[in-house]
C-alpha cells in the first residue's frame, strides 16, 4: 500500500481512471462539483451514506476505497524489469561514451599505444552496440 495514499488521492485517482470530470462525478453523485474538489484535496470527506454508492460508481468495493489500497494497475514484476532493463542500457551506454572519450584523452596526452587503444575501442563500441540491441 503506498503510505501517501489518502481517500482524496484514491478518489481522484479512480475517478481519472474511469475517464470522469469532477463535475460528472458530482453529477453521478448527486452533490456539487466543489464538494468533489474538496474531497480530492481532502479537506473534507463524503458523507458515510454515499460511500457504497462512491465506491460503486468508481469501480472499487467500500474497503478498498476507505484502505486506499488502489486496483493494481500494471505488473509490479514488469515493472521492475523495464527499470532495470533501462539501468543496464544506460550503464551500456555510458561505458561506451567513456571508452570512447578515454582514447580521446589519451590521444591528446599522447599516452596510449594502438593496442590499448584498440581494446578500448573495442569495449566501447560493444558496449554502445549491446545498447542498440537492448532498445530495441
Amino acid at each position: 500500500m503506498n503510505e501517501t495514499m489518502t481517500l482524496g488521492r484514491m478518489i481522484a485517482q479512480l475517478r481519472k481512471e474511469k475517464g470522469l470530470t469532477q463535475l460528472e462525478l458530482a453529477q453521478l453523485m448527486g452533490v456539487t462539483d466543489k464538494a468533489v474538489s474538496k474531497w480530492e484535496r481532502d479537506l473534507s470527506y463524503p458523507d458515510i451514506a454515499t460511500l457504497p454508492h462512491l465506491a460503486n460508481v468508481l469501480g472499487v468495493s467500500v474497503d478498498e476505497l476507505l484502505r486506499c489500497i488502489p486496483k493494481p494497475a500494471v505488473d509490479d514484476e514488469a515493472v521492475a524489469d523495464d527499470k532495470v532493463t533501462k539501468y543496464v542500457a544506460l550503464a551500456l551506454q555510458s561505458i561506451g561514451m567513456a571508452m570512447g572519450i578515454a582514447v580521446a584523452v589519451s590521444s591528446i596526452l599522447g599516452s596510449t599505444d594502438y593496442q590499448s587503444s584498440s581494446v578500448l575501442l573495442g569495449i566501447g563500441l560493444a558496449c554502445l552496440g549491446i545498447h542498440s540491441f537492448v532498445k530495441k
